[in-house]
């Protein structure tokens, strides 16, 4: 193995020890210290919608990765079902002590993008706040969840 990889392959180690761990470079004393969390607004590369950023800088100590999540009433309308994801989103945060206000990047993938895009830039701006995280939407032809039209996952940083 080259040198190259085996220094490679100790940072990724030590970074995920770390990471692992809880602890990465900062001191005890930082624990209740929030992100810092700062939108990137390039001349050259512009939000193509309102409610998300192109880019964020995030400086934390703590990441929270949530798994892609739905709303519980497959039934309900579109806007509904939005703010049932979001809402349930709020609840996996709240439990790491984050809020909405952490996230810093989001993912949504849609069944019916094309119908359900509006909706959702609509109702992402009633949980959300600026700057906004970063996000894709991607249209997918299903879901895991039978039914299942919309599916959020989010990462936070504290």
């Amino acid at each position: 193995m080259s040198r190259k990889n085996t220094n490679r392959r100790a940072f990724l180690a030590g970074t995920l020890a770390g990471i692992a761990g809880g602890t990465l470079t900062a001191s005890a004393a930082d624990d209740e210290t929030k992100a810092k969390i700062t939108g990137l607004f390039p001349k050259d590369a512009p939000a193509a919608d309102l409610g998300y950023t192109p880019g964020i800088l995030a400086e934390g100590r703590k990441l929270i990765f949530v798994s892609g999540r739905g709303p519980h009433d497959h039934a309900a309308d579109m806007e509904t079902q939005m703010r049932q994801t979001f809402e349930s989103i709020g609840k996996v945060l709240e439990a790491a002590g984050a809020s909405m206000k952490d996230i810093v990047n989001m993912r949504a993938y849609f069944v019916n993008i094309t119908r359900d895009l509006p909706a959702f830039r609509k109702v992402r701006k009633e949980f959300l706040s600026k700057p906004y995280p970063s996000a894709t939407a991607v249209g997918v032809t299903a879901l895991a969840v039978p039914d299942l039209q919309i599916e959020i996952e989010a990462v936070a940083v504290l």
